[in-house]
């Protein structure tokens, strides 16, 4: 049998897999709670491979989270939830929804416009379903990495003026968690003095527009270079850096730093 690239063919492959008696042990095990984190591994691989600018990556990593997608919709139809598509159909509404200046009356909006369209929109969404909620801050996902649930629900309180007045206020807050730090003495404390000042840091990078994730992970890979020019400037020093002096290896740092400017 010819291989297809028809997206039918997928959701039919999916089925035999799902198929009782006659399909794969593995995947018959399978339920949304054990599918979900290759849910998200599969989205972080998508990111990565963005990242390195690896298209034939890039290629095969969004095939492995399309499967994703796929194999949920298999479930949830399998319980006559919805199928794949609902799925489709969905999303096909909520794009022509959030973008009425390409199919609706709206016209010749600037990038700027659209954005505080598109965030007009998605609050009305979130309005209607949260009827009867008893927080706006319901619906932020739990799954979400830490620094972006943060913000998430930092840009929740803001929306009904729960919100610092300017960036000083915030710095001023910052301060006084660091201050907190310094005067924890049990691990228990230390760890909320922590996580207090994790999320401070998080509500200045909302309100400077920065990704607080977008920063912490090309900080995380800096360091990561520079580490591995001391590795090897160890290395070339005739000793593993396990074995270098650490006045040695802030030397190397000291190098890599003014190397990498």
């Amino acid at each position: 049998m010819q291989p297809s690239q028809d997206i039918g063919r997928l959701i039919e492959i999916m089925a035999r897999l799902r198929t009782p008696e006659t399909g794969c042990p593995w995947d018959l095990k399978q339920n949304f709670a054990t599918i979900a984190p290759y849910t998200i591994e599969e989205a972080y691989e998508v990111a990565d491979a963005i990242a390195r600018n690896d298209m034939p990556g890039l290629k095969d990593e969004l095939g492995d989270l399309l499967l994703q997608v796929v194999f949920h919709a298999r479930m949830a139809e399998e319980a006559k939830h919805f199928a794949f598509a609902d799925v489709v159909l969905a999303i096909n509404e909520k794009l022509i929804r959030r973008h009425p200046h390409i199919f609706g009356a709206e016209r010749n909006l600037s990038p700027e416009e659209v954005k505080s369209l598109w965030e007009k929109i998605k609050a009305e969404e979130r309005k209607e379903k949260s009827l009867g909620a008893k927080s706006v801050l319901e619906g932020v996902p739990l799954a979400l990495p830490a620094l972006t649930r943060a913000e998430k629900i930092q840009k929740r309180a803001a929306q009904v003026g729960f919100d610092w007045p300017d960036l000083d206020g915030v710095l001023d807050k910052i301060e006084e968690e660091i201050s907190e730090l310094k005067a924890a003495g049990t691990k228990a404390e230390v760890e909320e003095e922590i996580g207090d000042l994790f999320f401070s840091l998080v509500n200045y990078a909302r309100r400077a527009n920065v990704d607080p994730e977008a920063v912490l992970r090309a900080a995380t890979e800096k360091f990561e270079r520079r580490f591995r020019g001391v590795e090897r400037r160890a290395t070339d020093a005739g000793k593993p850096v396990s074995e270098t002096p650490l006045d040695e290896l802030e030397r190397f740092w000291a190098l890599e730093k003014t190397s990498s400017r």
